[in-house]
């Protein structure tokens, strides 16, 4: 049997308690203040869609309006897959299968379902410029193909190299703080992008961005798992 956590101590449990009602309940307070009025930034969003370079409202406010804020959301996802790496000093999680190998029907449709996924990311992806879509979206179905694999007992392709997994890791954020300074270079203010290069700018980003929330996934999920070869031997050992 496996080893049972210890509680926490009743005084600390009961100031967690405390803690989390207290936020919530300023943060119910802030709700029921806004005047029932209140039409929110979406005027303000619609007046400068044209601007924007997109015609999605969620893209621009993403990309542009509030840029930093995607800046900051990419910039803490990869510190915690830093983290979630680090904690493993074989890094076994993230290079061996973590399942056997699957039938011969599961593995040749997780071979067939894998490009198709890619195609739909590329597809979320140039559609986030006009209708839903975007980096999160397309990064996350890339993901999932990557899980999809792992689960199907595909081992790391060869080609994919732990600095090849790095770079793929810190790409969108590299490249979306590029593209922000750049702009301060130029003469602009931070992620203000010009109008003539709005569109393009984005579309460089999403697509780093896209390439970067894939790995990060894929790497999240792979090193919270067992490898296959660790199960079979606490099976066996169980047994």
């Amino acid at each position: 049997m496996g080893k049972v956590t210890p509680k926490s101590p009743l005084p600390i449990r009961i100031a967690a308690l405390a803690i989390c009602a207290g936020v919530g309940a300023l943060l119910s307070r802030a709700v029921l203040a806004i005047p029932e009025t209140e039409s929110g930034l979406a005027p303000l969003v619609d007046a400068n869609l044209e601007a924007s370079g997109v015609k999605n409202a969620v893209t621009a406010v993403l990309l542009n309006f509030r840029g930093y804020d995607t800046l900051l959301e990419i910039a803490v996802l990869m510190l915690a897959t830093i983290g979630v790496l680090s904690l493993s000093v074989t890094q076994k999680g993230t290079w061996d299968p973590i399942a056997a190998q699957a039938d011969p029907v599961l593995s040749a449709l997780a071979r067939f379902l894998a490009p198709v996924m890619i195609l739909v990311s590329g597809y979320l992806l140039w559609a986030g410029e006009h209708a839903p879509g975007g980096a999160f979206q397309a990064g996350s179905v890339v993901g999932a193909a990557g899980v999809l694999l792992a689960l199907s007992g595909y081992a790391r392709p060869a080609w994919i190299s732990r600095f090849a997994l790095r770079a793929a890791i810190s790409v969108g954020f590299i490249v979306f703080i590029a593209v922000a300074i750049g702009e301060m270079i130029a003469g602009g203010l931070l992620l203000q992008y010009p109008a003539d290069l709005a569109k393009t700018l984005m579309l460089l980003v999403e697509t780093w961005l896209t390439v970067s929330i894939g790995a990060i996934l894929v790497s999240l999920f792979i090193a919270s798992a067992s490898p296959a070869e660790e199960l079979r031997m606490r099976s066996g050992g169980e047994g």
